[in-house]
């Protein structure tokens, strides 16, 4: 799997909360410009549980159109039901994604051997490689080391973007993949650096949406083993990478988009624009690096 930075794509609406098609390919084009590795489509980044199906279908269009093979696409299915799971990661695959990113089950709580069952139904039926988002604050609950042991064995099973934040964590991952064709990923902008530098293959970015050419350094000096030229990147824009999770995702991603100039929008509900004074700390943060 192609190692480096997969931006977690925004999905920007126009006023009226329709899909910005136009706005869409600018954000995704401004990426391919910048360098990054993969485009991440359809997570929470991209409000995915907003979207319609025809709406998920278009936005893949409209990412593998605009990647045009230079950076791999890696739409997000976002569901807890089976059935749906594999029936959107083969459509994502005839459109031409390169990987499919599969959620852990939210909502219903299943047991270790329920997810383990659930990537391995889906990794028998789908395609291309599949990616494990592990993310137990989003959805309740965690992918254990004893999981992921079985997964790795999968022929199908590319890596993980594994959104945990303990080191402790990430670390004994990598160790379990280290002699395994098996990639790992931290799916925080905070824990890039320290992840890629004891062996980690990436990062899947929200800060790669406003900032991709800083991600796409830090993983090219880290993957070069340029560690402390890619700390200093790290250390110089942590509080932006902090900044961009305010609240909840993605709403400070599109507020930055929008204070830019760049076609962010609004977030349909239940979720709402950033409030006030984080709305500030932003500005504040994107002024100070030149970016506004």
């Amino acid at each position: 799997m192609t190692k480096g930075v997969f931006t977690l794509q925004v999905t920007p609406f126009t006023k009226d909360l329709k899909l910005d098609e136009p706005g869409l390919r600018i954000l995704i084009h401004r990426q391919i410009e910048s360098g990054v590795h993969g485009i991440a489509p359809l997570g929470v980044t991209g409000e995915n549980p907003a979207l319609t199906e025809a709406e998920v279908d278009r936005v893949v269009e409209i990412a593998v159109d605009e990647a045009g093979g230079k950076a791999k696409v890696a739409p997000d299915t976002c569901s807890n039901n089976l059935e749906q799971t594999i029936d959107r990661a083969r459509r994502y695959a005839k459109i031409g994604a390169d990987y499919v990113v599969v959620f852990a089950p939210f909502l219903v709580l299943p047991t270790q051997a329920g997810l383990i069952d659930f990537y391995l139904r889906t990794a028998d039926a789908v395609p291309v490689p599949i990616i494990i988002h592990n993310a137990p604050a989003r959805v309740g609950v965690n992918l254990e080391h004893k999981g992921y042991q079985r997964l790795m064995e999968h022929g199908n099973i590319a890596g993980t973007k594994d959104g945990k934040k303990e080191l402790d964590h990430l670390a004994k991952l990598l160790h379990m993949a280290r002699d395994k064709e098996f990639e790992v990923f931290t799916g925080k902008d905070t824990t890039a650096y320290p992840m890629m530098a004891f062996g980690g293959s990436g990062m899947f970015s929200v800060a790669a949406n406003v900032v991709p050419g800083v991600m796409r350094g830090i993983a090219d000096l880290c993957l070069a083993g340029k560690l402390e030229e890619a700390r200093a990147i790290h250390y110089a824009y942590y509080d932006l990478f902090a900044a961009l999770r305010l609240e909840t995702n993605p709403m400070a991603a599109k507020a930055a988009l929008s204070l830019m100039g760049l076609p962010g929008g609004p977030l349909r509900p239940p979720l709402t624009g950033l409030n006030d004074p984080n709305r500030e700390t932003v500005r504040s943060l994107l002024a100070e690096k030149g970016m506004i």
